[in-house]
């Protein structure tokens, strides 16, 4: 795309590139954004002149969010402040309790969902936030401009800009998996027409694996009648920022700290959220049993897990972290002693301290029971210096990309998984060395402007 249309490119997305916090001094500091979506897209915009609307998540944001919009890295920045309780419904009842818990399929239909006139109010706060969003974007976006409206939580933002602002050209793209038709139904029927007839008013949806762009499909035939327009453009790492930080003296300083820790033994690493669908459990009793079948790892091998809590709002995730803490516990009691610990469980979100773990890693363990793509496991073989091996799960969206150099787990499959750790460890150096250089290549492979230039093209006018 042309540097004139780039000038005239609106990002969408909850969470935005820029976070803001009181300096010392009293005045507002701008850091990085967190996320997936700000590593991967951050870089392909830096000097393009596009726009980024997001949310205005802390106070600062807030504050900041008055003075309009904000230059950063060569692209501006337009935080809204959107009213507290509407937020609450968007974010923790739709966005987090139910659409994630639908797309990742993490319902207990036992007990939930249940759509009652609680949740139903929710969803009118949800409707009422997708609306601001569109509102936003339909006042910055000049004539025939170009929309990338980023994941779930907007996903009512592509048919109000229909109507709004049909000279648009939009693209929404999910960064979860789709569900299949049957876990589609469990919404309201109401519910979900609005949902997938807003989606399918896009000018196309994209996907980072081609497994949830078909369940997409099939869900837009079975409520809709039609398909919409869909791509598959799976999302890539911004090596250089990686690069970076892998140099930096402050990821040194980390993995020297790790050193100490481990004392030259082998190490599995694993760098997740604390959230139910990255299987934390699974992978910590599948080390249970590696260590249980294998007497001649123990005290030679340590997990590394640098997992920090998201989403604590959630009485699930608060049980979920209290989960991990205690099993981690109790491996520490079966297995420790005086001379080592086998578990290294580490609770703080430290990026330095992440990327050091991964370069030191001998074995990655990646087992989400869904994903939509997983950028840990792109990021680890980029920055990894000990030819380390990929313990990957089939139902991770990256697993395309990546299949032929990893070892496949299916993520339920605790025995399965403590065998494909064994293997790994056991690997001979050649194969390892082979294995390693082929991840590298193929995480290098797209680049985050090869991402961004793939939603641009997806963007076409409507008939």
């Amino acid at each position: 795309m042309a540097e004139s249309q780039l000038n005239q490119l609106i990002v969408a997305s909850n969470r935005g590139p820029l976070a803001f916090e009181r300096g010392p001094s009293g005045t507002l500091v701008p850091g990085r954004g967190g996320g997936g979506l700000v590593a991967s897209l951050g870089p392909a915009l830096a000097g393009t002149g596009a726009t980024w609307a997001a949310g205005a998540i802390s106070r600062g944001d807030r504050q900041a969010a008055g003075g309009g919009p904000i230059e950063a890295e060569g692209f501006r920045v337009q935080l809204l402040d959107l009213p507290a309780p509407q937020y609450r419904q968007f974010y923790n009842v739709v966005s987090n309790a139910t659409l994630w818990f639908l797309y990742h399929g993490l319902f207990d239909h036992a007990r939930r969902p249940r759509f009652d006139k609680h949740w139903r109010g929710a969803w009118e706060g949800y409707r009422a936030i997708n609306s601001r969003f569109a509102e936003a974007v339909a006042t910055l976006a000049a004539p025939g401009a170009t929309v990338l409206i980023h994941d779930f939580h907007l996903s009512l933002v592509p048919g109000e800009l229909a109507s709004r602002r049909p000279d648009l050209r939009t693209v929404h793209f999910h960064h979860t998996p789709f569900p299949a038709l049957d876990g589609l139904r469990v919404l309201p029927d109401a519910v979900r027409s609005e949902l997938m007839s807003s989606l399918a008013a896009a000018s196309a949806c994209g996907f980072h694996a081609r497994r949830w762009a078909a369940a997409f499909e099939a869900c837009c035939d079975d409520v809709l009648g039609v398909v919409p327009p869909v791509f598959v453009s799976p999302a890539a790492v911004g090596a250089t920022e990686l690069e970076k930080t892998a140099a930096s003296e402050r990821c040194e300083t980390e993995l020297a700290g790790l050193e100490e820790q481990l004392a030259g033994r082998q190490v599995i690493v694993r760098v997740d959220r604390i959230e139910l669908s990255k299987n934390l459990l699974r992978g910590f009793l599948a080390y249970d049993e590696l260590l249980e079948a294998r007497p001649d790892l123990r005290g030679r091998v340590v997990f590394a897990a640098l997992v920090y809590p998201t989403r604590q709002g959630l009485p699930e995730y608060q049980a979920y972290r209290q989960e991990v803490e205690g099993l981690a516990r109790r491996l520490n009691q079966r297995w420790g002693g005086s001379d080592w610990t086998p578990v290294l469980l580490d609770l703080e979100d430290n990026y330095p301290r992440s990327v050091a773990a991964l370069r030191r890693a001998d074995v990655l363990l990646v087992n989400p029971v869904r994903d939509g793509l997983n950028l840990v496991a792109k990021e680890g073989p980029l920055v990894n210096e000990r030819h380390g091996v990929l313990v990957l799960s089939r139902e991770a969206g990256v697993w395309d990309e990546l299949s032929q150099w990893a070892i496949g787990v299916n993520p339920f499959d605790v025995t399965g998984t403590a065998e494909a750790m064994g293997a790994a460890l056991d690997m001979a150096p050649g194969e390892r060395a082979e294995r390693a250089e082929a991840l590298r290549r193929a995480a290098a492979r797209r680049s985050p402007e090869d991402w961004l230039a793939d939603q641009l093209a997806a963007a076409r006018p409507r008939p």
